[in-house]
């Protein structure tokens, strides 16, 4: 299933922190907190302006982004989670 975001939105797949840490400390998946990092995946159109013209999006696809930890709307596709949030709620683009 393909699916395409609206005006400013963007769709996000999370990218899950490791297991393991730097010290060999294995962290269980209760403990594990919402991921704060991400790829894009697909990018709307841009912001509409009310005299109708778009504003182009900051971010491309595979652009690695930083996600506030609460946030957007979280959805399954084909058993892969991915989160739709608005351009202006990404903190930053990751380098």
């Amino acid at each position: 299933m393909n699916i395409r975001p609206l005006g400013d939105r963007v769709l996000i797949q999370p990218i899950e922190e490791k297991d393991v840490k730097k010290g060999g400390i294995i962290i269980p998946d209760s403990a594990k907190e919402k991921p704060q990092e991400g790829k894009v995946i697909a990018v709307g159109p841009g912001k509409k302006t009310d005299d109708g013209k778009i504003i182009p999006m900051n971010v491309k696809k595979n652009d690695r982004v930083l996600l506030p930890k609460y946030g957007g709307t979280e959805i399954k596709i084909d058993n892969v989670e991915y989160q739709i949030v608005r351009e202006e709620d990404i903190l930053g683009v990751l380098e």
